[in-house]
């Protein structure tokens, strides 16, 4: 039996998932959450074989979650289930050590076949998503200037953005003026923009 974990913040679209994967043969959910924070706790406590999870997480994304997740139980399979089917995900995803990544649109018998695949130790990758990866090119960012663009993306100014990765002011004003140069962007929203449908935020 393949125990499951399924980590999905609409609940409908979470409990629809239970319900269709319970009914096949050999799959058992064990673990249901709704945010990313919730899921290596709820791992530890449920041992599951797969974790199914969405990128779009409140708290802890997908994708962080999914690192951490491989970090603290090497022995669970991630799938991660997504409807930002950007390449930049896919990328992050990989570095992440995932084990599938699959658009939320996939039909229920391809989902199940899918974790049946990465429990068995094998990888399953959208075949769309590869390929658009494959042209992508790679993030011209560097760790800081990525790590200061995402907190902007949350609405948090230079100073407070400062504060909280103990920089100086004009130190994160460089980081941002740098990333929407490399960016070709116009502005710092317009580089938000770009590196988010990049999938590098």
């Amino acid at each position: 039996m393949i125990r499951v974990l399924i980590a999905e913040d609409m609940e409908l679209l979470r409990a629809a998932l239970a319900e269709l994967l319970d009914q096949e043969d050999g799959i058992e959910v064990v673990a249901q959450v709704a945010t990313g924070a919730e899921i290596v706790p709820a791992a530890e406590a449920h041992e599951p074989d797969v974790a199914v999870i969405d990128i779009g997480l409140p708290e802890v994304d997908g994708l962080t979650a999914a690192a951490a997740l491989r970090e603290r139980l090497p022995g669970c399979a991630v799938l991660i289930l997504t409807a930002l089917s950007r390449p930049g995900h896919l990328r992050r995803a990989l570095d992440a050590q995932v084990a599938g990544f699959v658009p939320k649109d996939i039909k229920p018998g391809d989902l199940a076949d899918a974790i049946r695949t990465v429990a068995a130790g094998g990888h399953v990758v959208d075949q769309a998503l590869a390929f658009a990866a494959l042209r992508t090119p790679d993030n011209p960012l560097t760790q800081r200037e990525t790590e200061v663009l995402r907190l902007s993306a949350t609405g948090a100014e230079p100073r407070e953005i400062a504060e909280r990765l103990f920089l100086t002011y004009g130190t994160v004003r460089n980081y941002l003026t740098s990333a929407v140069t490399k960016l070709g962007a116009r502005n710092r929203v317009d580089a938000i923009r770009i590196a988010t449908e990049s999938g590098w935020l």
